[in-house]
């Protein structure tokens, strides 16, 4: 018997409840098919026609609290993370398992070789003024 007299070991916590490790979370899985494009800033966005998550039995608890934190307004990867204080590896493969499901889609952001050079946006403005 443990210490508290109950036959629990030390580090159980009554308050905790159910501690689901990540690797169960994402059925042993480190990638998904769309995990190549899941960057920290990349934004996710639920899909109009997402219905009720919670309706979908194929769907984990964080799966739908995804569809319905990014229902309410876009979120990053990484702000996903830390809203449902789970790994980046693993809200990387719960979004890509969406994505697959077509439930959100993910915005990716411009990468920097592809931004307008600044001196073109200055001669614009400058452009502009002269007028």
């Amino acid at each position: 018997m443990s210490a508290d007299g109950q036959g629990r070991s030390h580090w159980f916590d009554d308050e905790a409840g159910p501690v689901v490790r990540p690797y169960a979370m994402t059925r042993g899985r480190t990638t998904s098919a769309a995990q190549h494009r899941l960057d920290l800033i990349a934004v996710v966005v639920t899909e109009s026609q997402a219905d009720d998550p919670e309706e979908d039995s194929t769907l984990s608890p964080e799966h739908v609290d995804i569809v319905e934190l990014c229902r309410d307004a876009p979120q990053s990867v990484a702000e996903l993370a830390a809203e449902l204080d789970l790994p980046i590896g693993v809200v990387r493969v719960l979004v890509g398992d969406l994505v697959a499901g077509e439930l959100v889609h993910v915005n990716r952001p411009v990468p920097p070789a592809e931004l307008v050079d600044e001196s073109i946006l200055r001669d614009v403005i400058n452009g502009l003024r002269a007028l």
